[in-house]
């Protein structure tokens, strides 16, 4: 199994360091991503050898930066309606928060969405357009990309989990801006 930065080691130097902790990049892309999304998923469970179709809601909002060199972000989803899906995998969360603060080339969070736990996920920037998450924690190692398209009025993501180096789960989300 891949882990990546489990114990949550910062090696990048000193975190007061504008140079280092500021990368104007990802505070770039991350303020794009600012605003309501409609979100249509399509979730593929592997182990269950089943497709499920649903629309959430994610709205993504800035919050008041605690230090000037971090840009801290607040993520909100909802379901569109209700689904059987999450009472057929109720390790899925309907609805939830997470609070998360950039620093470096990682994303620092206060918790994930299969776990309470916070963590750590490292970012790649693809291009001006697309940002890769690498995340693991308990026993998932998940991979996300997430791209930007026509003005930022489109998001595709796609996202794959394994648990216990088996992939479980792979997404597709196909996101409309709503409001930003």
């Amino acid at each position: 199994m891949v882990v990546i930065n489990q114990k949550n080691n910062l090696n990048f130097g000193d975190n007061n360091s504008p140079e280092i902790s500021l990368n104007s990049n990802l505070r770039r892309w991350f303020s794009r991503n600012i605003g309501l999304w409609k979100s249509n998923r399509t979730y593929f469970l592997n182990e269950k050898q089943k497709t499920y179709n649903l629309c959430m809601n994610i709205k993504i909002q800035a919050l008041e930066n605690k230090s000037q060199w971090e840009s801290h972000y607040k993520f909100n989803w909802y379901p569109e309606k209700k689904y059987n899906f999450f009472d057929e995998n109720p390790q899925f969360k309907a609805q939830g928060e997470m609070r998360a603060f950039i620093r470096g080339h990682q994303l620092m969070r206060e918790n994930f969405y299969f776990t309470d736990n916070e963590g750590i996920s490292n970012i790649k920037q693809v291009d001006e357009h697309e940002m890769i998450f690498e995340s693991s924690y308990d026993d998932w190692y998940i991979l996300e990309h997430t791209r930007l398209v026509d003005s930022d009025n489109y998001r595709f993501r796609v996202i794959y989990s394994w648990q216990q180096n088996k992939l479980k789960i792979v997404e597709n989300h196909h996101e409309i801006k709503i409001i930003k």
